[in-house]
């Protein structure tokens, strides 16, 4: 099957495949689009089934960005890259730094940072290479730094504006909340989450992850195969994609469904599944910005850590226009999203972009 014939692929403007034998590195990286700007999003490191899959994932991921990028009202398109692990290409600073010069062959079209598998130090590596990279520690009052507290705070207020509006409810105190997966970002919701008075259903298959929320924060421990069909009010997805699809919706007991995962729908037909069964949906791209906010004002330069925290605090808003216009239209939350950011790059297609120095 030709990449073009790829049921993901959406006119996606570039996809470049990158081996680096010295180092194993085997990489992908997609840009969607560069409408609005440089194609922005971070990259993953994930050992996959097969090349296939990857492809699959970053094609998913780079147009999620752009959507993403469009609805945070961001100067930058949508792209995404991945890192295939392997035991034949173990994690190290070479390999990183070979990372670094793919991003870099790039000449700025494709801003990376960092995802899942991927830390500070790592970016930093990539950062020897190239300075098309974000998610490197602050400076002073300066925006930037990991971005996962800033993801975990707008999936935060975005579960809080869900609760509002399907559950009728001004707070989270005493609201039943399962959580799927506590890496970084659903480590730092929870913390959320429990000085709001949740109660915390937790599941992940790492037990370091485990451990840490639980000593952070009271939490009941649950199987990962369990955690999406509790009698709970809340779910948050904040592990990886396709967990909402024909075979999990029918057995979900929760109102809400509102996390930082990506791609959480396995299918755009998942979200009428949803709305068909009562459940509000919050498009995982609008609830989840709050970490490419941080990384884009970390790039441009322009923005203190306050202004971040007003700008994260404006994805709900974002949200209850999405829900207000899903109820008025009785659509899926899912498709007014899309139709959302596809009108926001259409309207800037044919315009003359900034030149880079403006933007970076």
């Amino acid at each position: 099957m030709s990449v073009f014939d790829h049921p993901e692929f959406d006119r996606h403007e570039a996809i470049h495949f990158f081996d680096d034998p010295m180092t194993g590195l085997k990489a992908i990286v997609a840009v969607h689009s560069t409408a609005l700007g440089p194609a922005a999003g971070g990259c993953r490191r994930w050992q996959y089934v097969s090349d296939g899959d990857a492809l699959t994932d970053v094609l998913r991921l780079s147009r999620g960005m752009t959507y993403k990028n469009a609805i945070a009202g961001l100067p930058f398109g949508g792209g995404k890259s991945v890192i295939l692990a392997s035991k034949d290409a173990p994690k190290s600073p070479q390999l990183f730094r070979a990372f670094g010069r793919a991003v870099d062959s790039l000449g700025g079209s494709y801003l990376t940072a960092e995802d899942v598998g991927i830390n500070m130090d790592d970016i930093r590596q990539v950062r020897e290479e190239t300075s098309y990279v974000a998610g490197l520690p602050q400076t002073g009052q300066s925006a930037g730094g990991d971005p996962s507290p800033w993801t975990a705070l707008g999936v935060f207020l975005g579960i809080r504006a869900a609760a509002k509006t399907r559950l009728g409810k001004d707070t989270l105190n005493g609201m039943s909340v399962a959580v799927q997966g506590v890496g970084k970002v659903g480590f730092q919701l929870c913390k959320l989450l429990g000085e709001a008075g949740a109660r915390l259903l937790v599941a992940d298959v790492n037990r370091d992850s485990l451990r840490r929320v639980g000593t952070a924060t009271e939490v009941t421990e649950l199987s990962p195969r369990d955690i999406l069909f509790q009698d709970v009010d809340i779910i948050a997805p904040c592990a990886l994609g396709n967990v909402l699809n024909s075979a999990s919706i029918p057995r979900i007991r929760a109102k809400v469904i509102a996390g930082a995962a990506n791609n959480q729908l396995a299918a755009e037909i998942d979200g009428q599944r949803l709305a068909d069964r009562g459940i509000l949906y919050a498009p995982d791209y609008v609830i989840n910005a709050g970490g490419v906010i941080s990384v884009a004002r970390e790039y441009l330069g322009d923005s203190s850590e306050d202004e971040v925290r007003t700008e994260v605090g404006r994805i709900p808003d974002r949200l209850n226009e999405i829900f207000e216009e899903a109820g008025n239209t009785k659509r899926p939350t899912n498709v007014i999203a899309d139709e959302l950011a596809r009108r926001i790059v259409s309207a800037s297609v044919g315009a003359v972009p900034a030149p880079r120095s403006q933007i970076a």
